[in-house]
């Protein structure tokens, strides 16, 4: 919501403070003011100019010679503006001037004649293009002739205003008008407030004689309301009303059109204005579309309806989608001589839907989605007829057609006074609470312990006790009230699955890895593309209204993103990449969800280049497989699950089929690690990348026996080097797991330092070198104590795995 400072003021006696205080003042009372604009910035020395005389530029088909009164001095300027000529009163930049963007103005020729200053559009002056009304798209901006010559032309176009942005939330809804927050302003600063009084001024003929007004659809029409405006003339709206408009964001049609959003800005209460001879009929039927049934709104877009939209129709057709936007076929035009004004009360979850499914989002949409006052709705509409009458010559026709009820009492809430100081932990006196619902302009009394407050219908979002306790707290100002723990409180601290979960992050910062943060959303084309539930029968989750293709479908794998966020470097000469994400995936295996789908935690992790680069110390480390690998040992030795972490040959969709490697947990599949496949890897235009991704959930829950200290051994160590011969599809963990089975419980550690495959060896054979280390922690082991113990190794080796000894 777009506020404009000098609006406000109209309201609220704003005089002793400036916008940036006000702005912090609101901030600090619970609705965040988001941007301060001030629209004079970057702008010096603009004043109103008269252009005298305007002549054809003698060497130029669209440039023009304008002599122009400055009231200090008349100067030569010329002008390339179609719409320039004598007699206009305009804002001219002075030589010296400065302009939105730092642009300087000089004095300079142009096709051979001196140009003395510029003649100014708005776009020039800093006003967003969209903005600018449609007769000065392309021109210069023409004031009114109340502009004096000679004085700062800033004030006649409303550009020395303050716009105050604010970030509405669906407990602040009642600011997104400028009444609503003229309210706000005047309870934060304990001011008076000056609202508007309409005053219709009305002819003997009723309105009912011209129109007739059925709701079929109650449960989501609770009032409707008709007036009709005639002999209206439509012609451009005056200044200020423009000025005012383009300050809050919304671009000047016509003086109808501009009216009913003046209003709605101001009280907001959306209106809409039909041209009454297009409507087709003498009677408003209000009721739910027909599936199936269409209609082009203002867009002159053709939107097909459902049962489930409200629509304004003429008996027989819809012109207007309820709520969201009017018809095309009823809109005002230049021609319209008389107006039917919708004022009207449309449920907000109705119009959500409607507007959702539609992709078509309005200003009137979003305030009937937050809600709006109900009692305001008569009010509107006859705001907007008194200035359809002032400002476009309309005649008021009698009373205001309705059905359904507009009026609503206000709601009354009763709570313990002394409830707000024990929720707040303040000591507030009885006469400081109801100052602070004086100010809010809420009815309230005190009487003995009990605080009964009238919330009025402006307020929908003070519905309960603890709506007022909030209400007192952020007029008194949150910095005034002090903070207390409440009592018995505990002392905060991390679950183990968080301390866990903060482990592995800063082990993987640790190990040289940069933290991603990817799209929880992907397409449908990468969503199977590299997955650890490959083959189980869970589907692709699509949202029923994307954003868009690219941005489709909920993800099943973090590794899709972060394959994206490598190519992404790499196109930007980044070689050497090592990323991990620990992150959600969602997961059904429903066709058609009727329930939420399965969220689990996973962490994975993509590398490419140099893990470690070349310097002068070492020689660089490559990424492959077994950097991988053991980084992850690292991750599962920190966790205390070595021991039951095990690692397969594997085949995965995307990986390579001769590096891949699932990870089990106790036998079960929790994971895998591998290369990117050169097929997806060439399509991706990557280098060589790898990746891995492990269910985190069940890691981080995995119970971890508590650790047990051993004392130092007193004892030596006795070291045995073996070198295996066996076939190439005996892989190192099969032999390691047979050593250490066979050689307990002497055998303390099995470390591989080699592997051999060459001319000496058989085909299909390979060689595998161990260091095997025998302890007693008790005493000295003998030679035969362990030469027994290694012999049997040694049989067992053979015996299970066809191992030999390499001579």
């Amino acid at each position: 919501m777009k506020l404009s400072f000098k609006w406000l003021s109209e309201y609220v006696d704003l005089s002793g403070i400036t916008p940036e205080e006000l702005a912090e003042r609101i901030t600090k009372a619970g609705i965040e003011v988001e941007h301060i604009t001030d629209l004079s910035r970057g702008i010096k020395n603009v004043v109103v100019g008269l252009v005298k005389t305007c002549e054809p530029h003698p060497d130029s088909d669209h440039l023009h010679l304008c002599q122009v009164d400055l009231g200090d001095e008349v100067v030569q300027i010329v002008c390339g503006a179609p719409n320039v000529a004598a007699g206009q009163k305009v804002a001219v930049a002075k030589v010296g001037a400065v302009l939105p963007g730092d642009f300087k103005i000089k004095k300079a020729k142009l096709r051979g004649q001196v140009s003395e200053g510029m003649i100014c559009s708005l776009q020039e002056l800093g006003v967003d293009g969209h903005l600018v009304p449609k007769e000065y798209a392309d021109g210069i901006y023409v004031l009114d002739e109340e502009a004096v010559v000679g004085q700062d032309a800033l004030p006649y176009m409303n550009l020395d205003d303050v716009i105050l942005e604010l970030d509405i939330l669906p407990n602040s809804a009642h600011c997104m008008n400028m009444i609503g927050a003229a309210y706000e302003v005047a309870a934060i600063l304990d001011r008076v407030i000056k609202l508007p009084a309409p005053s219709v001024k009305e002819i003997e003929q009723k309105a009912s004689d011209k129109i007739a007004v059925q709701i079929d659809a109650k449960d989501g029409v609770p009032f409707y309301g008709a007036r009709v405006i005639e002999n209206v003339t439509i012609a451009p709206s005056p200044r200020w009303l423009q000025n005012r408009l383009i300050a809050v964001g919304i671009r000047p049609i016509n003086n109808i059109v501009d009216i009913t959003n003046y209003v709605l800005m101001e009280y907001g209460q959306p209106l809409h204005a039909f041209d009454y001879d297009r409507f087709g009929s003498d009677q408003v039927l209000v009721r739910r579309a027909r599936d199936g049934e269409k209609i082009t709104t203002l867009d002159d877009q053709e939107r097909t309806l459902s049962a489930e939209d409200l629509v304004i129709t003429n008996g027989e057709r819809p012109m207007a989608i309820a709520g969201v936007m009017g018809g095309a076929e009823s809109e005002v035009t230049n021609e319209t001589k008389t107006v039917l004004l919708e004022a009207a009360l449309f449920d907000g979850r109705s119009i959500r839907r409607t507007s959702s499914r539609l992709g078509l989002r309005t200003d009137a949409s979003s305030r009937f989605e937050k809600g709006i006052d109900p009692n305001r709705v008569m009010e509107a509409a006859d705001r907007a007829a008194q200035l359809m009458c002032e400002l476009a010559s309309g005649t008021v026709l009698q009373g205001i057609v309705q059905s359904g009820e507009a009026q609503v009492p206000p709601r009354a809430i009763s709570m313990p006074w002394a409830k707000i100081n024990a929720v707040l932990g303040t000591s507030l006196s009885k006469d400081t609470i109801l100052s602070v619902f004086r100010r809010l302009r809420f009815q309230a009394t005190i009487d003995g312990d009990a605080l009964t407050v009238s919330v009025p219908s402006r307020r929908p979002d003070v519905a309960i006790p603890e709506d007022l306790v909030e209400e007192v707290g952020r007029m008194i100002g949150y910095d005034h009230i002090p903070a207390t723990l409440p009592e018995g409180a505990t002392e905060g601290k991390l679950t183990d699955y968080q301390k866990k979960h903060r482990m592995v992050e800063r082990y993987m910062t640790g190990s040289g890895l940069y933290q991603a943060v990817t799209y929880s959303l992907t397409s449908e084309d990468k969503v199977g593309a590299v997955s650890l539930i490959e083959g189980e029968g869970f589907r692709p989750i699509k949202l029923s209204m994307p954003m868009s293709e690219e941005r489709a479908v909920l993800r099943q794998s973090l590794l899709p993103e972060l394959l994206d966020v490598v190519k992404y470097h790499l196109n930007r000469h980044m070689k050497d990449v090592a990323l991990f994400e620990m992150g959600k995936v969602f997961l059904t295996k429903e066709e058609k969800l009727s329930q939420q789908p399965v969220e689990t935690e996973r962490l994975a992790g993509v590398l490419t280049g140099y893990f470690r680069p070349d310097d002068w110390h070492h020689d660089g480390l490559k990424v492959d497989f077994f950097a991988v690998k053991g980084l992850l040992e690292g991750l599962m030795a920190l966790l205390g699950l070595s021991d039951r972490i095990s690692f397969v040959p594997s085949t995965r969709k995307g990986l390579h089929p001769g590096r891949t490697a699932d990870i089990l947990l106790d036998d079960a599949v929790i994971g895998f690690l591998g290369q990117i496949h050169p097929v997806l890897q060439k399509t991706l235009e990557l280098n060589d990348t790898y990746a891995f991704e492990v269910d985190l959930r069940t890691l981080l829950q995995s119970e971890v026996p508590a650790l047990r200290y051993r004392s130092l051994p007193r004892f030596p160590a006795v070291t045995r080097d073996i070198a295996l011969v066996v076939d190439q599809d005996v892989s190192a963990g099969e032999l390691t797991e047979v050593i250490q089975k066979s050689g307990a419980p002497l055998l303390k550690e099995v470390r591989l330092f080699d592997v051999y495959t060459g001319e000496r060896l058989e085909s299909g054979k390979k060689s595998l070198a161990f260091s095997l280390t025998y302890l007693d922690p008790e005493r000295t082991l003998t030679d035969e104590e362990v030469t027994k113990v290694h012999n049997q190794v040694l049989n067992e080796l053979e015996t299970q795995l066809g191992a030999v000894l390499r001579s």
